[in-house]
C-alpha cells in the first residue's frame, strides 16, 4: 500500500523546488532567462515531470509565482499596517509597498507586468488578489473600491518610476507623505 501522505509531501517538494528555481532564475536574469528545460535541469528532473506538475508549462508557472507575489505582498503590507490608523497606516503601506516593489522587482514583474491570466479588480478574482486589494482598502478605511484603485495605481506608478531610477529617492519621504495626505482619512 503506498503512502497517500508521503506522495502528497513529494509532490508538493517538487512543485515547490520548480517555483523556487524559477523565481531565483528570473531574480538573477530576468524571466527571459526562465524556460522548462533549464528549470527541469536545475532541479534534476526531465521536462515531462515539470509539466507533470504544470501542465500549462512557464506561464502556469509563472502564474503561480505571481499568485504567491500576492500572498507575499498582502502580509507585508498589513504587518507594516498594525494598529496604525488614518494618515499613519497609508504611509506605513505605502511604504511597505514600495520597499516589496524594489526589493523584489522580477516577482513584482511577474505580478503586475507580464501577461498573466490574472483578474485584476473583480468580484470573482483569485482570493491572493483580492486579500492584497483588502489589505490596502484597511488602511484607506475605503468600504468601497475606488480610492483603493487609485491608490494602488499610485503606487504602481511610483514604484515602476523608483525602480527605473525616474524618481529622486531622496524624495520619496515626501511622495509617500503626499499620498498619505491625499488618502488618508
Amino acid at each position: 500500500m503506498v503512502d497517500t501522505s508521503a506522495r502528497q509531501r513529494r509532490t508538493e517538494e517538487r512543485r515547490r523546488k520548480i517555483l523556487d528555481a524559477a523565481r531565483a532564475r528570473a531574480d538573477a536574469e530576468g524571466w527571459g532567462a526562465v524556460t522548462t528545460r533549464h528549470l527541469a535541469e536545475s532541479i534534476g528532473y526531465t521536462q515531462p515531470v515539470l509539466y507533470g506538475h504544470f501542465p500549462g508549462g512557464k506561464s502556469e508557472i509563472m502564474r503561480t509565482v505571481a499568485l504567491e507575489g500576492f500572498t507575499e505582498l498582502e502580509q507585508r503590507c498589513r504587518s507594516a499596517v498594525g494598529r496604525k490608523r488614518g494618515l499613519r497606516a497609508v504611509e506605513a503601506v505605502a511604504v511597505a509597498y514600495l520597499d516589496f516593489a524594489q526589493e523584489h522587482s522580477a516577482l513584482y514583474e511577474a505580478m503586475f507586468q507580464l501577461p498573466l491570466d490574472v483578474r485584476f479588480a473583480q468580484d470573482d478574482n483569485e482570493p491572493e488578489l483580492r486579500a492584497g486589494f483588502t489589505a490596502l482598502a484597511r488602511a484607506l478605511g475605503d468600504p468601497g473600491d475606488t480610492a483603493t484603485e487609485l491608490f494602488w495605481g499610485a503606487l504602481h506608478g511610483l514604484s515602476l518610476l523608483e525602480r527605473s531610477g525616474r524618481m529622486r529617492p531622496e524624495h520619496r519621504g515626501g511622495r509617500v507623505a503626499e499620498l498619505a495626505a491625499r488618502f488618508g482619512t
